[in-house]
């Protein structure tokens, strides 16, 4: 069956066309694909600046500007992997609760498929019922967490399912592996002197951003990789992990953070694990008006897609 590929610009112009993430095609049958883009527009579970429920949108809509190969890599994922955008999950934007629920039970429909769900967020509180999916499918599963911020809270406001205590949660329920758990890029204020080492005691492997400061992450990617080696594993990538230089356009915004070359580096370098999902999280477009974090969000998106299983090198 012959594989899809994004509309090309010289065919038909970047700022036209659908808005499907690389102007791929939408499907709403999953069978035959290897890999499902969906969008999760809802930011009901942030605590201080909305605006992510616009991410999906502003995500696809910068990922026009993508070609399909990565000429820096040689990684060609549109040759070998049947790919395409099955659309926004509706969410009920009055609720919390119920939509984690609505995204739970999609992941459950999505993955009676053989196929590897990408999700554009959205703020980070979706990645914990998508963990739950992962792991009926899956086990628990290795995590790649990059974020400024661990999300491990017991509560926030009396809540216990936000985009601040995911992965206390996933932890708490076994959907994760703690022992290969790697949380990268953590930095700024805590509510007390634990918010870090707790988890650390958990087995969490924690690598706080000024420790890589100018530091060349392809080593940091290699040392995880080996170290997951062939189990499954779920990446998880919230866009404030990046300085505000790079990506200003987010919810909870951190100085001191990583720069999109590191970025970069920290991906290219996990090729060769056995990834089963991952997501893109916490861009919001109206603290952006650029659209850059959008785009920085949509060629993190490309370089995810580039080291799946299966994905061809020219």
């Amino acid at each position: 069956m012959p594989k899809n590929q994004p509309i090309s610009g010289n065919e038909l112009a970047r700022f036209s066309g659908p808005n499907t993430f690389m102007r791929l095609p939408f499907a709403n049958d999953l069978l035959g694909l290897d890999v499902a883009v969906l969008g999760i527009p809802m930011d009901i579970g942030t605590s201080w600046r909305s605006g992510t429920r616009f991410g999906p949108k502003q995500v696809r809509s910068e990922s026009a500007m993508i070609r399909p190969y990565n000429l820096q890599t040689g990684a060609a994922p549109f040759d070998s992997l049947q790919v395409a955008d099955i659309g926004d999950l509706a969410i009920n934007t009055f609720s919390l609760a119920d939509s984690l629920r609505i995204i739970s039970e999609s992941y459950d429909a999505i993955l009676n498929f053989d196929v590897i769900p990408m999700a554009i967020g959205g703020d980070h509180s979706i990645t914990l019922p998508i963990l739950r999916g992962i792991a009926k499918r899956h086990g628990p599963v290795a995590l790649v967490h990059v974020d400024a911020h661990a999300d491990v809270n017991d509560e926030m406001f009396g809540e216990r399912e936000t985009h601040g205590t995911v992965f206390r949660r996933a932890y708490e329920e076994g959907l994760i592996n703690p022992s290969k758990t790697y949380q990268i890029g953590l930095r700024g204020t805590g509510y007390s002197a634990e918010d870090f080492t707790e988890a650390a005691g958990w087995g969490f492997q924690q690598f706080l951003a000024p420790e890589l400061w100018g530091r060349d992450l392809s080593t940091l990617g290699a040392e995880i990789r080996r170290d997951i080696g062939d189990g499954p594993v779920y990446v998880t990538y919230d866009i404030d992990s990046l300085d505000p230089a790079y990506a200003p356009g987010t919810g909870t915004p951190e100085i001191g953070g990583l720069t999109t070359p590191q970025a970069m580096q920290l991906i290219r370098a996990l090729k060769g694990v056995n990834i089963v999902g991952c997501d893109l999280v916490e861009v919001s477009p109206p603290y952006d008006t650029s659209g850059n974090t959008a785009l920085t969000g949509a060629n993190i998106l490309y370089e995810l897609l580039c080291i799946l299983p299966g994905v061809a090198y020219r």
